[in-house]
């Protein structure tokens, strides 16, 4: 092999880039970046704390979104330590295996949100369509298998990523356009055929986010021809009322997602700090946003908070 390519066992780290675009305003993107770490971090904490504390919340829908709370801290802590060594301490550099472990995880939590949100449009069929049956069909049990399936599918469909990637050859710059690691990032610096890593990734792309959103919209039409049935204004205002939380959940999650895709695709000759932004907005927005959603849309969580919040006092 010729000096000007370097086979994958040399490569021993990556380059991750901050934002060099806004030099001298870094410092305030990273004093932001933190605050919403703070912020996803206390908020999914207290959601999770509340619903273990609150014995009313012990039902399928409150066990679904301490799913996705779990899910939202996970993410915010696989881009938090990347986040910090370059933005805050000017420490770029990122072992290989260490860059690959961030990657799947990322992914990982990524498609486990697709997969909570997907069983809470579940929730809320069942529980408007068919509520006399609610709680035979969904028992703690099936709620429990339910979470356990969302996670099995996503480790097993992340799982090959960070193998596809190894097995090819770097030759280029190791520069990744992110302040962490990321499988569209990644897939641009092998020097190798990376046909099998693109088809891979667009399969499981459409077989997870694809047919979760297409489920997602079926259960909705069917939950809205079940709404406008009822016969008083009022139960289908309240009907609808049940689902708004979770209908801004997955529009916070999807219109980011499609946005990055839109971007990545077509976008090619857009300036890099929009890539990075957008990619941002994804990763940092829904886990923000989720726990705040959720409390003030919750008569239980919100009383509950009421009550902490008067007992610092």
């Amino acid at each position: 092999m010729g000096s000007s390519e370097t086979n994958i066992s040399s490569v021993t780290s990556f380059t991750l880039t901050g934002f060099p675009e806004m030099e001298g305003l870094e410092h305030w993107l990273a004093v932001l970046l933190l605050l919403l770490y703070a912020v996803s971090i206390l908020g999914n904490s207290l959601i999770l704390f509340i619903i273990k504390e609150e014995q009313s919340l012990h039902q399928p829908m409150y066990y679904f979104l301490s799913l996705l709370s779990v899910n939202d801290l996970g993410v915010s802590f696989s881009t938090l330590p990347t986040i910090l060594a370059t933005m805050c301490f000017h420490a770029p550099e990122i072992a290989f295996d260490a860059c690959l472990i961030q990657m799947f995880f990322i992914h990982f939590f990524s498609w486990t949100e697709s997969g909570i949100l997907l069983a809470m449009s579940f929730d809320r069929y069942v529980a408007i369509c068919n509520p006399l049956h609610y709680s035979t069909v969904l028992t703690d049990t099936r709620v429990a298998h339910m979470g356990i399936s969302i996670i099995i599918r996503s480790f097993c469909m992340v799982f090959p990523l960070p193998f596809l990637l190894k097995r090819l050859p770097f030759c280029k710059d190791n520069i990744l356009t992110h302040s962490y690691c990321l499988h569209p990032d990644l897939i641009c610096l092998p020097c190798g055929d990376t046909t099998i890593n693109s088809m891979y990734g667009l399969f499981i792309v459409i077989s997870a986010f694809g047919v979760d959103s297409v489920l997602i919209l079926v259960s909705y039409v069917l939950i809205l021809h079940s709404v406008l049935a009822i016969a008083s204004r009022e139960e289908r205002l309240k009907s609808l009322n049940t689902c708004v939380s979770h209908i801004c959940a997955v529009l916070i999650f999807y219109v980011p997602m499609v946005s990055v895709s839109m971007v990545h695709r077509f976008g090619k000759h857009a300036p890099e700090y929009v890539h990075k932004f957008m990619s941002l907005v994804y990763l940092f927005v829904p886990p923000m946003l989720n726990p705040i959603i959720y409390s003030i849309k919750t008569k239980e969580i919100r009383k509950r908070l009421h009550k902490i919040l008067k007992s610092k006092h």
